[in-house]
């Protein structure tokens, strides 16, 4: 039974209320145009030599739009795993390391994913 006052607030048993829910349609939604773009300017490369894709990928607002879809998508995908990890995984030890292997996994994938759109980006 939950008080009016928490009704009003959405919180349940986990007091976070609606929080994980909503920021994972936001990485969701924001993803959509994001991955159309990246499809789009995977196709219009096709067949092009290193250096073009380079300095396609080096132009600011390119590099922007990549890297908020590497950001966008790494935090949806924690998202995700942290969901199935806890609604499938019922042993609590191994759900906590679960959990961090995923939590890292994320993290690492990101992290990579941005250095190299840096490192393209500055032409280093």
């Amino acid at each position: 039974m939950a008080t009016p006052l928490g009704k009003v607030r959405g919180l349940g048993s986990a007091r976070r209320g609606t929080e994980t829910f909503w920021l994972q349609r936001l990485t969701a939604v924001a993803n959509v145009p994001l991955v159309i773009f990246m499809i789009v300017s995977i196709v219009s490369h096709i067949g092009a030599d290193y250096g073009t894709v380079r300095a396609y990928l080096a132009q600011p607002l390119v590099a922007l739009a990549m890297l908020a879809l590497v950001i966008s998508a790494a935090i949806h995908m924690r998202i995700g795993l942290k969901e199935i990890i806890e609604d499938y995984v019922h042993d609590d030890g191994l759900k906590i390391v679960a959990l961090l292997l995923a939590t890292f996994f994320a993290v690492g994938i990101g992290l990579a994913c941005t250095l190299a759109l840096v490192k393209i980006s500055l032409g280093t």
